[in-house]
């Protein structure tokens, strides 16, 4: 383990670092390095619980490249996306772990109504996983509800993964696409955030109308 944090301690960039801090990521490795730091160690799960134990964010990024799903245990996920603070960290191990977790849908439940506005937002990350791959059995009208009486006073994670669910529902359920474009214009959550040339908006109704017009192409 300790070579693995000396080579990560070697690619630490101060640049890279004052750029990713302004999005609450506490590292300053090139995410390309880091990966190839990864690709060289393989799979090996004993050395990514080590490297997790740590608590370093570049560490916590490495681990969750060299794990498996099938290596945690439904408690051991709970208990690391409890500890997982930083954005990078959640992100990745919520899409590259959880998602492909035998207990995801466990979590998923479990996430979706917890107090903690950072789990929570897991929660929802992956409600909009199965709104887009298996929505049967979801209450698509009682997420709209949801989000429409809550979205507008989330914190910054939460909202933005509840602004994704809603979209998710607009592009890929036609039957409530109008409900869904209502609520985003009502609400206005994220209309003004800045996005660069050639990428579409987060705000919903730009999102479900450009996505939904690239399919039909």
């Amino acid at each position: 383990m300790n070579e693995v944090l000396a080579d990560l301690a070697a690619l630490e960039d101060s640049k890279i670092r004052a750029v990713n801090e302004r999005h609450g990521d506490d590292h300053g490795v090139n995410l390309t390095k880091l990966r190839e730091v990864a690709k060289k160690l393989k799979i090996q799960p004993d050395l990514a619980r080590e490297l997790w134990a740590t608590g370093d964010t570049a560490a916590r990024l490495v681990a969750i490249l060299i794990s498996r799903p099938k290596h945690y245990s439904e408690a051991e996920l709970d208990g690391m996306l409890r500890e997982a603070r930083v954005p990078k960290v959640h992100d990745w191990l919520v899409n590259y772990i959880v998602k492909k977790s035998p207990s995801v849908e466990e979590l998923r439940t479990t996430w979706f109504v917890d107090e903690d506005a950072v789990v929570a937002s897991a929660g929802w990350a992956l409600t909009s996983d199965r709104v887009a791959t298996s929505p049967d059995g979801l209450d698509l009208p009682g997420l709209l509800d949801t989000i429409e009486a809550e979205m507008k006073d989330a914190s910054d994670r939460l909202q933005w993964a509840m602004n994704e669910c809603l979209a998710t529902i607009g592009i890929n359920h036609p039957e409530l696409r109008s409900r869904a474009m209502s609520i985003g214009e009502r609400l206005e959550v994220l209309k003004d955030y800045p996005t660069p040339p050639n990428c579409t908006s987060p705000f919903a109704p730009i999102w479900i109308t450009e996505i939904v017009r690239r399919r039909s192409l």
